[in-house]
């Protein structure tokens, strides 16, 4: 923008910038290894059957879905199709709005979910947790609140996991 002064990073920033990116980075990364390793899926298609199975009925609509997982409807979309051919999530309209599509786990989608979870659990905790100290947990629980707050895409109402980060946020 012309006219507009940068406010360029002092080195400092810069490290903890480039520390920040490659660590989410490698984090994602293995994260995502680990469940194609262990139960055959992206994590994407975890964090969708994870969202279902946190849903009333395990059913909710495409539009709230994509919301909840943080994608546009048209990447949801296609994941969702890679999971109905699995048998793990059915599409079907809304009884009251045929224009309106629903997602639901399905049972198999369930059993997948439940037999993917301890593993991944077990390297989300091996790899984020055990390096920290208690302390520091709550100092990244409280980083992590300062920046969802500049983030948030929905400033001043209720996000989709109000509990994340606990009652005073």
């Amino acid at each position: 923008m012309p006219g507009v002064k940068t406010r360029w990073l002092n080195d400092d920033e810069q490290r903890t910038w480039r520390a920040y990116l490659w660590t989410t980075r490698l984090l994602g990364d293995a994260l995502d290894r680990q469940l194609q390793r262990d139960a055959g899926m992206p994590y994407t298609y975890y964090m969708i059957l994870a969202t279902l199975s946190d849903v009333p009925e395990r059913r909710t609509t495409m539009t709230d879905l994509a919301t909840l997982v943080y994608s546009s409807l048209s990447r949801l979309s296609h994941a969702v199709a890679r999971l109905e051919e699995r048998g793990w999530v059915r599409r079907s309209p809304h009884p009251d709005n045929r224009r309106i599509t629903l997602a639901e786990l399905t049972d198999a989608g369930a059993a997948v979910l439940a037999e993917a979870a301890p593993a991944h659990v077990e390297e989300v905790r091996e790899l984020l947790f055990d390096p920290l100290t208690d302390e520091q947990v709550g100092q990244l629980r409280e980083i992590l609140r300062a920046l969802w707050a500049r983030l948030d895409p929905a400033p001043g109402k209720p996000g989709p996991y109000p509990e994340i980060f606990g009652p005073e946020a």
